[in-house]
């Protein structure tokens, strides 16, 4: 009997067969969107940066929008790290920190959180030599490394260097931490080469997933790299009815194509809506938590003793990143809705009281996102406001009015740009959060239309 591929037989499908196909694709979207997303930004350090793997990329200043990935902020100076271990281990040497900090996270291409890296990670800021596993592998460690055992070949680490201040030499300092970190082949740890830096600062690096039938590529490229987990069998069953397999070419034809494209539509309606409907952190407000309790819970790997939450975990990596520990050395809110519960609209004008006295050690952040993407809106003025800004404008008794708005007023210290026409996301950022944000005796006010 001769086989016939996915490709062709959609063509020859019923109404009703075509039905079931599109459900499954949706199910594969809402899988499949962490480790899309995380190729997502590899294809951009491929083709945006030019990078090759154990090269690092870096801003040498803050984000602008031209940095697209799921809500970076803008107050912070970035480093992207793309791991591949399919030739053996991996090694990333992390400084010391000083008065400046590297702080963030090692994942997995399945966006989980392997280990926290900095002054409230595995190294406590004291630097270390993190040796990245690959799948299987069994042999000893050197004495003195951080071992991390990854089950997928490709990962990632995201880094932020956070300054005590904005001041010019603070900012050098933080920026040195950037230049003092290596990473190379475990093979190399002897005599490591020169480590090769790429800035992006003011560069387009773009590397959010497209959730159209593209979608579909790039997860049947980063399924071919990776071993299939146990707990995905039924799922690769799935992918085979799409045409995904691995060790086998995927080329859908055009009507494939368009079942496929409104497969990733719908899924990326389905995270909008649950991000509407998050439970508020604070009763009575609109502000949640960007994330289920099920990703805290877990420690972001979304598996439970009964069942793996691909929903909850698909939502959360459309959205962002988050630590293994959430809310040590940063804690976030998020909303995309006003005080009357109506989705805020890029056309008009807003208001946000910020009350004196913000619970955040280091500094606070206000941001705005494109709802579509989860990233910075394309073309923006201006993305975000912090604390650290010495031109943000602060009442006699401490609170920051924040303006939001598509057109940039006459005083624009505290205004940050919206898209027109189209629907935002806020989030606010406490940086190094005290325990009053977290016992609520310090709220939030919901943002408010202008009158």
């Amino acid at each position: 009997m001769t086989s016939v591929d996915p490709g062709i037989a959609v063509l020859r499908m019923s109404a009703s067969s075509a039905r079931v196909l599109e459900r499954r694709a949706v199910e594969a979207a809402i899988w499949g969107t962490p480790i899309v997303a995380c190729d997502a930004m590899r294809q951009a350090f491929f083709r945006d940066a030019g990078g090759s793997y154990n090269d690092i990329l870096y801003l040498s200043r803050p984000a602008d929008w031209r940095f697209q990935i799921t809500t970076p902020n803008a107050s912070c100076w970035y480093v992207y790290i793309p791991i591949n271990t399919s030739a053996g281990p991996i090694v990333l040497d992390v400084p010391p920190a000083g008065a400046a900090g590297l702080f963030g996270n090692l994942n997995d291409a399945w966006q989980a959180p392997i280990v926290d890296i900095g002054p409230v990670g595995e190294d406590r800021g004291r630097g270390g030599k993190y040796v990245v596993l690959p799948p299987g592998y069994d042999e000893p460690v050197p004495d003195g490394c951080i071992p991390v055992r990854l089950r997928t070949y490709n990962g990632y680490a995201v880094l932020r260097a956070i300054p005590p201040s904005a001041s010019a030499a603070d900012v050098a300092a933080g920026l040195d931490l950037v230049q003092q970190t290596r990473i190379y082949t475990l093979a190399q740890a002897a005599q490591p080469p020169r480590q090769r830096f790429i800035d992006m600062a003011g560069k387009l690096f773009d590397g959010i997933p497209r959730f159209d039938d593209s979608f579909f590529d790039s997860l049947a490229r980063i399924i071919s790299e990776e071993p299939v987990q146990e707990r995905d069998l039924i799922m690769m069953a799935y992918l085979r009815s799409l045409g995904i397999e691995k060790g086998r070419r995927f080329k859908p034809d055009p009507g494939t194509r368009e079942i496929l494209r409104n497969a990733a539509g719908e899924a990326r309606a389905g995270f909008i809506r649950t991000m509407l409907a998050l439970p508020p952190f604070v009763p009575g407000t609109q502000w949640a938590i960007p994330a289920s309790h099920i990703g805290g819970e877990t420690g972001h790997t979304f598996a439970t003793a009964n069942y793996l939450d691909v929903d909850a975990r698909g939502q959360q990596c459309f959205f962002g990143r988050a630590a293994k520990r959430f809310g040590i050395a940063a804690f976030y809110l998020a909303t995309l809705k006003d005080g009357t519960g109506a989705p805020l609209d890029g056309s008009r004008r807003y208001r946000l009281r910020v009350p004196p006295h913000v619970p955040a050690r280091q500094f606070w952040a206000a941001t705005v996102y494109d709802c579509d993407t989860a990233a910075f809106v394309r073309q923006s003025a201006h993305v975000e406001i912090n604390s650290y800004d010495d031109r943000l404008r602060i009442a006699a008794d401490g609170s920051v009015d924040v303006t939001f708005g598509p057109s940039r007023p006459g005083d624009a210290a505290n205004w940050i740009a919206t898209p027109p026409g189209r629907s935002w996301v806020a989030l606010f950022r406490f940086y190094g959060p005290d325990k009053t944000v977290f016992e609520k005796k310090w709220t939030l006010p919901d943002i408010t239309v202008e009158t």
